[in-house]
């Protein structure tokens, strides 16, 4: 059986054309999952094993996390009048970034170095590096004391389930 991560691999590494397919239908059918980059480092990672995801960039650099039903794509145009494409390219994704759950990158943009894009943003235009993107097109400056939601000494399990039962008292205690 092939993990994601092999597939992953295989579709975005090989050179072998007919792997490279047979890896994305795989990734297609076992996890709702499409990608399509003309560079990414083999660096990048991807929560809940891409669930959902539908990625089509220009770049995807080094130590990027993407969590699930995130879309990264083109927003192309056609000008009926000039009778040309506007606005075509898609992403470039800096180093160090963190894309979480539901957000939606599209267009030629350029989202900076160790920038956080929040749950469901809606990103099209350029996010300066070392930013927090939230809402549509919002950004602020992230503070450096602060580690992004995903990181690579996560909490342990039962300190995870010590707050989610705070959070359960809480609620029954309003009742």
């Amino acid at each position: 059986m092939n993990t994601f991560e092999t597939l992953l691999n295989m579709q975005c590494f090989s050179e072998i054309n007919e792997e490279r397919q047979l890896a994305a239908d795989l990734l297609q059918k076992d996890y709702n999952f499409e990608i399509n980059c003309v560079e990414m480092s083999k660096s990048v990672s991807f929560g809940h094993n891409g669930k959902g995801c539908t990625i089509s960039a220009a770049k995807i650099s080094d130590n990027v996390v993407i969590l699930q039903n995130v879309t990264i794509g083109a927003n192309q145009t056609y000008n009926n009048e000039s009778h040309q494409w506007e606005n075509l390219g898609n992403p470039v994704i800096g180093e160090n970034v963190v894309i979480a759950d539901g957000a939606k990158i599209v267009g030629p943009v350029v989202i900076g170095d160790n920038t956080i894009i929040g749950t469901g943003a809606i990103i099209t235009k350029d996010v300066p590096s070392n930013s927090i993107a939230y809402g549509v097109n919002k950004f602020k400056a992230r503070d450096p004391k602060y580690t992004p939601v995903f990181y690579k000494d996560m909490p342990a399990r039962a300190d995870i389930i010590a707050a989610c039962q705070q959070v359960i008292d809480r609620y029954m205690a309003s009742k």
